[in-house]
Order: C-alpha cells, then sequence, then structure tokens
C-alpha cells in the first residue's frame, strides 16, 4: 500500500513534510519532550537509495535555553497523500543505526495527539537495544541482541498492527508481542526521524560535530 525506497528525490508536500508535525509541542521543535531538534528538511538528504538523517548544531535557543541541533524527519501527515497507517497494517523499515552520543533515531505513529506506536526507537549508550512501545495502551519491551542491534550495521524492523496484540519483527523474526493491540478503529500518520537527546534520560551529544542515521526503505502492507 506504501512503499518508499528513496531511489529519487524526497516528494516534499506530495508524500512527506518535514519542517512540521503535530506531535512536536511548537511543530517544528519539542524541548518539553527532551529534545533538542530543530526540524529543516534540508536536513534529510537522498543518494544511491538511502535517505541520509543529519543533525548539527544549530542557530536557534529552544525555550529552556538550550541551543538547538537542526535535524530530519519524515511525516506522512499533512501530506497531499495523507497516507495513514490503519489495524492490520504491517509496517517495516530498514535503517543503519548510529553510534553518536545523543543520536536518537525511531520509526513511530502519531494522530490527533495519541495513537503512537513506537516501531524503534534507539540510544547508542543502549548499543544492542531497540525500545519497542505501544505508547497507546503503555506496553513497553526492550528488545536487546547484540547479534543484531548493532551500531553501524543495518537491521530490518517491523511491526503488525492488530486490534487485540500488536507483533514486532527483527530482521524477519517476531521478538514481542504486547497482547493489548491498537483497538478498534486505530489509524495515524507515519513518523521517520532523527531526534537529539537533551540528556535527562540518555546522553546528550558528546561535544559539537554533527551525526547521521539513515534508512533504506519504508514499506506498509496491508
Amino acid at each position: 500500500m506504501f512503499d518508499e525506497e528513496f531511489d529519487g528525490p524526497i516528494a516534499w508536500g506530495e508524500r512527506w513534510v518535514g519542517d512540521s508535525t503535530s506531535a512536536f509541542r511548537y511543530g517544528d521543535h519539542n524541548p518539553g519532550d527532551d529534545k533538542l531538534d530543530w526540524l529543516s528538511p534540508s536536513a534529510v538528504t537522498v543518494a544511491d537509495g538511502v535517505a541520509t538523517f543529519t543533525a548539527s548544531p544549530g542557530t536557534r535557543t529552544l525555550e529552556n535555553g538550550r541551543q538547538s541541533w537542526t535535524t530530519g524527519l519524515l511525516t506522512t501527515e499533512g501530506s497531499a497523500e495523507d497516507f495513514m497507517v490503519r489495524v492490520g497494517d504491517y509496517v517495516e523499515t530498514r535503517v543503519k543505526l548510529p553510534s553518536a552520543a545523543g543520536a536518537w533515531p525511531a520509526l513511530w505513529t502519531w494522530y490527533n495527539g495519541t495513537n503512537e506506536i513506537d516501531s524503534f526507537e534507539y540510544h547508542p549508550d543502549n548499543p544492542d537495544l531497540l525500545e519497542l512501545t505501544n505508547g497507546l495502551r503503555r506496553v513497553a519491551f526492550s528488545y536487546r541482541n547484540p547479534a543484531v542491534v548493532r551500531p553501524g550495521d543495518w537491521v530490518d524492523i517491523g511491526v503488525r498492527y492488530g486490534q487485540d496484540c500488536n507483533d514486532w519483527y527483527v530482521d524477519g523474526v517476531k521478538v514481542f508481542s504486547d497482547n493489548v493491540g491498537t483497538g478498534g478503529g486505530w489509524a495515524a500518520y507515519l513518523i521517520l526521524n532523527l531526534s537529539v537527546e537533551a540528556g535527562r534520560y540518555h546522553q546528550p551529544p558528546a561535544d559539537l560535530t554533527p551525526f547521521t542515521y539513515a534508512a533504506d526503505y519504508v514499506r506498509v502492507w496491508r
């Protein structure tokens, strides 16, 4: 139903929006969620079938007085295509996990202030761990596997959204079932992004050196 292979320029406005999301309090930044992010479409580039998200020190000051980092986000919310995932869909991405302190990549969903299901979140200070979360039902699982979850390596991560149970897959192997699901009528927009950790829960950037995160594809089956 949805196939983004990043084999051409980002379809800004048509398929993806990169300068704002309703998941961020101020649209393009969200310091209350322990993020140093300030969104810019220029922070997402495409080459050789891969989207690269680059986080670099910004020039703006956040409401809490911290220096912002310019970084990238892709969401289907607000695009002309207006694509939403729904109950029964399977979404999968292939990503190259970052190694820099402060990196906080994720693929997740959002709609109308809720409906968050995290396909994954990753923090390099836990180098072999993926955080798999049903934010709607407040169920979370820490998947640890140093054989497949490693900074600098590619990994396939997928979720089957179910009314009564969501199932997470890593490299094609089911690793977690939450046994609570999304409930009936659930739908949400996709968000693929690189946030920058402010330091409340995980290590912030060690210095002002830019860092990157990459995605090979985002695919949805219905």
